[in-house]
């Protein structure tokens, strides 16, 4: 029997876009990333054609810790032509020229949908000699790396390294936490609390993030997985309060107001 281990990867950039089903002018994006998004980096890094199949990637279970949310950013877009003619639609004539937009279709709009400044935690579970490969791939990536789209290429070392065999919730509650040294110096308290997110076959919820290929020709058709989410609890490194650092007893007699003679 092939023995397990556990892949932990750190998601963080300027930019992550974990896209579902939106597609054509609008993209949103996921608040985590998605199990799509998560194989299609490691594929990359092995250097994957998109047509080649995924079926050892798709065993592999995920888990995501959320250290850093980042926020919300749109990208919106107007498209026009400059010599005022109509913008051309995705059809072509029999002769192979792109029509023109019927009714006549002079401004285009897009919006994408991105996260920025947000720091994720994924770990991948499944056999020990898969991951190894992965994580040497991750070092070694043999394409270009980007968390979501190819305009989010990640900051920092992605692979922080393998793990023996243990329950994902256990592993996400053992890495140091992952957050920014300015989220983490506006957090107080020795601990945090982190929401988490774990494949598991008896989860509460489902998501339909399983691709079954990522071949452009025939388009990606994606299954349903199921999850339950939780929170776990990790150090933050600062040190436990101190009675020096306690507020100040309402009873003590200080009195702000009388600054201003009130």
């Amino acid at each position: 029997m092939t023995a397990s281990a556990v892949l932990v990867l750190r998601l963080a950039a300027p930019l992550q876009s974990w896209g579902g089903p939106s597609r054509y002018n609008r993209r949103d994006t996921h608040p985590e990333p998605t199990k799509s998004g998560v194989l299609g980096l490691l594929a990359a890094a092995e250097g994957r054609r998109r047509e080649a199949p995924l079926a050892d990637l798709l065993g592999l279970h995920l888990g995501v810790r959320t250290d850093q949310p980042g926020s919300i950013l749109r990208d919106y877009h107007t498209v026009s032509d400059h010599r005022g003619q109509p913008l051309p639609s995705s059809q072509v004539n029999a002769k192979g020229v792109q029509k023109k937009t019927s009714p006549a279709k002079h401004t285009g709009i897009t919006r994408r949908y991105y996260l920025q400044d947000a720091v994720f935690i994924a770990a991948l579970r499944g056999p020990a000699p898969l991951l190894e490969a992965l994580d040497h791939a991750v070092r070694h990536p043999a394409f270009p790396l980007a968390l979501g789209r190819r305009s989010c290429p990640p900051t920092g070392p992605i692979s922080l390294g393998l793990h023996p065999d243990a329950d994902l919730t256990d592993i996400l509650s053992s890495v140091p936490w992952q957050a920014s040294a300015h989220h983490r110096h506006h957090t107080k308290g020795s601990q945090v609390t982190l929401a988490a997110t774990i494949e598991d076959r008896n989860g509460e919820h489902t998501v339909s993030d399983t691709p079954d290929t990522y071949d452009l020709r025939t388009g990606t058709i994606f299954s349903d997985r199921t999850v339950h989410h939780t929170w776990v609890t990790i150090p933050t490194g600062h040190a436990p309060p101190t009675e020096d650092d306690s507020p100040a007893d309402p009873a003590s007699g200080h009195d702000p107001f009388a600054l201003l003679g009130w």
